[in-house]
């Protein structure tokens, strides 16, 4: 994360389909539902689709620090046109719907990504 000052962030890591839609909620870092609304295209999918986020949420990250997390990506999605979308958001400061985001293709994996808000950079790692 970058420094900034205030409240934690609240990050969802999504699955983007081919025509830009969400497809599917990877991972949210914040474990307090209130501020989902905070989260605001991704709260929308979440409210439609009813998702179960009790098994793939965790703690909200503090400016400065960082999270390593695991997340699953179906091989089936990999250079199909799908991406990660993260998202960011902090109480009383801005929104950024996309903070960063990362084509699922194989070179794009193997890369850093930048964010552009909160998020200093998204680097992946395959487990075995």
């Amino acid at each position: 994360m970058n420094s900034y000052e205030g409240e934690e962030a609240y990050v969802v890591i999504s699955l983007i389909n081919p025509q830009g839609a969400y497809e599917k909620t990877l991972y949210v870092l914040g474990p307090d539902k209130q501020w989902y609304k905070t989260l605001k295209d991704w709260h929308k999918f979440q409210t439609k689709s009813k998702e179960k986020l009790s098994a793939i949420t965790g703690a909200s990250v503090s400016g400065g620090d960082r999270a390593m997390k695991t997340i699953e990506i179906e091989d089936s999605k990999i250079d199909k046109g799908y991406k990660l979308r993260f998202e960011s958001a902090v109480e009383d400061q801005k929104y950024h719907t996309t903070d960063a985001e990362i084509p699922l293709t194989t070179t794009a994996l193997a890369e850093r990504a930048v964010g552009n808000g909160y998020i200093r950079f998204v680097k992946l790692s395959k487990v075995q």
